[in-house]
């Protein structure tokens, strides 16, 4: 039988913490790679320490948007590896313009960090919306959504050992989505608010309204308001150290 892909929740929150909560970051281990993340919020490290997995493991971080619930943890990702003895190259996946800000997060946080000497490389490739590159073994494509954070906001696709991941990241509805996640094994969904219309998010609302245009095998909601948590909802939700495996079907 083949080896599954193991998709762990390290971080499933808001921006906020709602719910006590780690921000975005899904830890990815498909059979043969190394692993990888989805997203990496400024609470990823913690998120990562505290499910026992290694960041210094992690061989590359796909960037859904710039905006630091999903992309501040990598200043501290970076230097975790400098001070822990981190070899392997460690490549940042994202929007154009990622590097540019990557090595502004980096010098706003820990001045001189950026240019700092290390004994691994830090790479980035810049992921163009409707184009597919290979980072880390993984087949990453993007789409752009609808969330301004100073850079094209992306949903992904990974593929990787005959399975398919999607993520919505941030954004209102946009049928860009339907196309991410056709035929996917997962999607990982934001679902902020149950009705209220918050600008450039997704609703509960807005993912059942469009359910049967939503091919993907299982579907999981993440980013979740108090407005959403501890509620009965249609969907399957996560939380902090779910962890969930996917075979080929």
């Amino acid at each position: 039988m083949d080896d599954p892909i193991t998709v762990t929740f390290a971080g499933s929150g808001d921006a906020f913490g709602s719910g006590g909560r780690c921000q975005a970051c899904v830890h990815v281990r498909a059979p043969g790679l190394p692993p990888v993340l989805l997203d990496c919020g400024a609470t990823s490290l913690t998120a990562l320490k505290r499910q026992g997995l290694d960041p210094g493991e992690v061989a590359a971080v796909f960037v859904t948007h710039l905006h630091g619930d999903h992309f501040g943890g990598l200043p501290f990702l970076v230097l975790d590896g400098q001070f822990s003895g981190r070899t392997g190259a460690l490549t940042v996946a994202g929007p154009p313009g990622t590097g540019r800000r990557l090595a502004a997060a980096m010098e706003v946080m820990f001045p001189g960090s950026s240019t700092a000497r290390r004994r691994f490389a830090v790479e980035v490739v810049e992921l163009a919306p409707g184009e597919t590159a290979t980072v880390a073994g993984f087949g990453v494509t993007a789409w752009e959504v609808d969330h301004p954070s100073g850079a094209p906001p992306l949903a992904l696709r990974l593929d990787a050992a005959g399975r398919a991941i999607a993520c919505t990241g941030d954004t209102a509805w946009t049928d860009a989505l339907i196309e991410a996640s056709a035929g996917a094994d997962l999607l990982i969904a934001e679902a902020y608010y149950r009705d209220k219309a918050v600008p450039y998010h997704l609703r509960l609302a807005d993912l059942a309204a469009h359910r049967d245009r939503l091919t993907a095998r299982r579907v999981i909601l993440t980013h979740m308001s108090d407005d959403m948590l501890g509620r009965d909802v249609p969907f399957e939700t996560a939380h902090d150290g779910l962890v969930i495996e996917l075979g080929r079907a």
